[in-house]
């Protein structure tokens, strides 16, 4: 740190020739990520709540009603209007969380929770930080978890099972209520990761997509992840994590009796209310019809996007059921760098090797048809 500071004008110098070096949403050239350029309002929002601390709840109430009044309108969506939860950092954090509560619950010695190898790497994070071994099961044709090998899988140490609603690598949905069953029939703790697809699959059900249930409807889940900061639109940070009921929140609760809450339920404490207000803001702006709105237009762009690399021709790793497209190619490697040096970024899944785009609010179908002319070339010399 230097000794006198820098004028706002040197500050703000600074941060633009940063900023240069980063890829922006709106040239379209993300196309590997599921986040996506924050909507206004929820920018607008995020940035009044910017000072707000939902650590310290009970200096906040307002902000504290606007995240209760988010959790309610997502347990709604989600077919639970009793669920409790919390707008948090990220589907990371609200993973942990899941598995914190099934830990505590259960009481195991040696915990062990059954996910499939497509779950997100934070459970990995989850497992190591609260000591938990997790036992990972192999896919089926479809990129979705093996149902007979979960049932073999449970032994006297497994505690949970976790299901994918929209796996980050092929958009894939395990077949979330068999999950529910086994759970159900085994008395286990049953979260379903629905970071990416929350937001995604009750609008396209409702557009009359065939996409089987995965919420709180199956009497057999626990809790689900939902990202607002993804198809949500909000910025970055907005994760989200819902219980069945306030119930489940004592195995997370610990005192915080200098603060002006008694207890705090998060692994954050220090935490800002920018993200709940801002989800709010967005849940109540867009309503049911906008949501419905932009996922039937990324499914559109998605369907369009697949039946092009398909002429090119090229062999989808499977047919899309969310808003993203994976497809084979030899040299994939080498194929990705080329794109990213055109301004494309994309990304190699690993099961198989492929190219991965997802198709997010910011993508426009002239930035895919750009994207598809550099692929040929690329391809053609491979």
């Amino acid at each position: 740190m230097q000794e006198k500071g820098l004028s706002e004008n040197t500050i703000f110098k600074l941060l633009r020739e940063l900023h240069k070096k980063d890829f922006k949403y709106d040239s379209g050239g993300i196309l590997s990520s599921m986040c996506t350029k924050p909507h206004p309002i929820a920018k607008k929002a995020y940035q009044m709540f910017l000072e707000t601390n939902l650590g310290d709840a009970g200096l906040f109430p307002g902000t504290k009603q606007l995240e209760i009044e988010a959790v309610q309108m997502l347990g709604s969506l989600l077919h639970n209007p009793k669920a409790a939860g919390f707008i948090v950092s990220g589907g990371t954090e609200a993973n942990l969380l899941a598995l914190r509560v099934a830990r505590n619950m259960y009481g195991v010695s040696k915990p062990e929770v059954i996910v499939p190898i497509s779950a997100h790497f934070s459970f990995d994070k989850a497992a190591d930080t609260l000591r938990i071994k997790l036992v990972k099961i192999e896919l089926d044709e479809n990129y979705c978890v093996k149902i007979q090998s979960v049932k073999k899988a449970i032994t006297k140490n497994t505690i949970g099972i976790v299901g994918v609603a929209g796996t980050t690598e092929h958009g894939a949905i395990d077949p979330i209520s068999e999950l529910s069953e086994i759970a159900e029939a085994n008395n286990l703790y049953f979260h379903v990761d629905a970071a990416f697809g929350g937001l995604t699959i009750p609008f396209l059900k409702e557009l009359g997509y065939d996409i089987p249930e995965f919420d709180f409807k199956l009497k057999g889940v626990d809790s689900i992840t939902v990202d607002p900061h993804k198809m949500g639109m909000a910025p970055i940070p907005a994760g989200g994590i819902l219980f069945r009921d306030n119930s489940y929140l004592k195995y997370l609760e610990v005192e915080t009796p200098y603060l002006s809450e008694l207890k705090q339920a998060t692994i954050l404490s220090t935490r800002t209310g920018a993200g709940a207000a801002a989800t709010w803001a967005m849940l109540k702006h867009l309503g049911k019809e906008g949501y419905k709105e932009s996922a039937q237009r990324c499914i559109e762009l998605t369907k369009y996007l697949a039946e092009e690399i398909k002429k090119l021709p090229l062999e989808l790793v499977m047919e899309p059921v969310l808003n993203i497209v994976t497809f084979k190619v030899k040299n994939a490697e080498k194929v990705v760098s080329c794109l990213r040096k055109r301004g494309w970024a994309v990304s190699l899944p690993t099961y198989p090797k492929s190219i991965r785009i997802v198709v997010m609010p910011h993508v426009k179908k002239q930035h895919l048809k750009n994207f598809l002319k550099d692929l040929k070339k690329f391809i053609d010399k491979r």
